[in-house]
């Protein structure tokens, strides 16, 4: 089998994306201390993810578009487990999110004992134990017989039906209708508080009612961003599961190459989308991103400038060893100089 150019020219794009905005996120991060939220711990993971998506996954997707490898079924499964697992990781990072949103606006009260740190990185540490778990289900064995021809092609080897079934229905849909369901409920709680805050009065009410609105803005904000994420991810991912889908109920219809091809993609595209919305949609993310670029730009004219003097220096050097001499010292250079 010989790869798809335009396929594996587009899966690069990607994965340097990916791999890219998704280190500008983690990084953002660790070097900005109001970012250190227990939501974006969660954000930081998915994040982590898509980092895998682009130096892991897409690389694996491309050697299985050729085929590869060949004549090794294990190593094959391994490798497009990997893939699934990936994609159950985000699912569950997003899930996360939405579950630290809920408790945020519901149980006020409860956050700081519920979502503390040490808590937040216990929750991620299962997600992705979970997710590691249920992408190696293909390894464990379910999955097809091993093809004649020895390619590793993913419809070849992983079976439709723990495609559908289990990581769809059971891994995938019914978590994202959770988080609708959430995101939901979040916004009409929000809503319906807005209104109870009411026309402001004078005096110290009014200022608690103003303090109160705007804390409901930004919450409003928050989630509307959170949401955001969670619609694009859906739409990039359901294509390819309804594809899935396809195959499944109708095994001896033919899905065209260019159309299983580009729903790959546009999943794989997701991993790209959420730090430019990051930058779009969240204030501090968006003035750390610039901090984080304009600290390189000045660190490259440094070293350039660095770099110059050292090259105008050695210039010098070649120049005094052709007269004979080199000074030893800078009054020296001065005293020649003037000569």
């Amino acid at each position: 089998m010989s790869p798809n150019r335009p396929y594996v020219a587009a899966e690069l794009i990607i994965a340097l994306l990916s791999t890219v905005g998704n280190l500008l996120v983690c990084a953002a991060v660790a070097l900005n201390r109001r970012l250190r939220t227990v939501t974006n711990y969660y954000l930081v993971s998915l994040a982590v993810a898509d980092i895998c998506v682009g130096a892991v996954a897409i690389p694996c997707a491309i050697l299985t578009d050729a085929g590869l490898p060949r004549h090794n079924f294990y190593l094959c499964l391994l490798m497009l487990s990997v893939l699934i697992m990936f994609t159950q990781s985000s699912i569950f990072s997003l899930l996360a999110v939405a579950v630290e949103r809920y408790v945020a606006i519901f149980m006020p009260f409860r956050y700081c004992v519920l979502m503390t740190p040490r808590n937040a990185v216990l929750v991620i540490f299962a997600t992705w134990l979970l997710a590691f778990l249920i992408g190696l289900v293909p390894l464990m064995g379910w999955h097809k017989t091993p093809p004649d021809s020895g390619n590793c092609v993913f419809v070849l080897v992983v079976d439709m039906t723990y495609m559908v079934y289990f990581n769809f229905f059971a891994c995938v849909l019914t978590p994202l209708l959770a988080m609708f369901l959430i995101y939901a409920r979040i916004f009409i709680a929000v809503k319906q508080q807005m209104r109870r805050i009411g026309p402001e009065q004078g005096g110290r009410g009014a200022a608690r009612q103003t303090r109160a609105a705007a804390s409901m803005r930004r919450e409003i904000k928050m989630v509307t961003s959170l949401f955001l994420i969670l619609f694009l991810f859906t739409v990039c991912w359901i294509p390819l599961h309804v594809i899935n889908c396809f195959l499944l109920l109708c095994p001896r219809c033919s899905v065209p190459l260019e159309l299983l091809l580009t729903a790959i993609i546009l999943s794989h595209a997701n991993s790209t989308i959420n730090p430019f919305l990051y930058a779009y949609t969240m204030t501090a993310f968006r003035d750390t991103f610039k901090d984080i670029f304009l600290s390189g730009s000045l660190f490259l004219r440094s070293f350039l400038s660095s770099a110059r003097s050292a090259s105008s220096l050695r210039l010098t050097k070649h120049a005094w060893c052709q007269c004979g001499t080199f000074p030893s010292n800078i009054g020296d250079w001065r005293t020649k100089t003037r000569q």
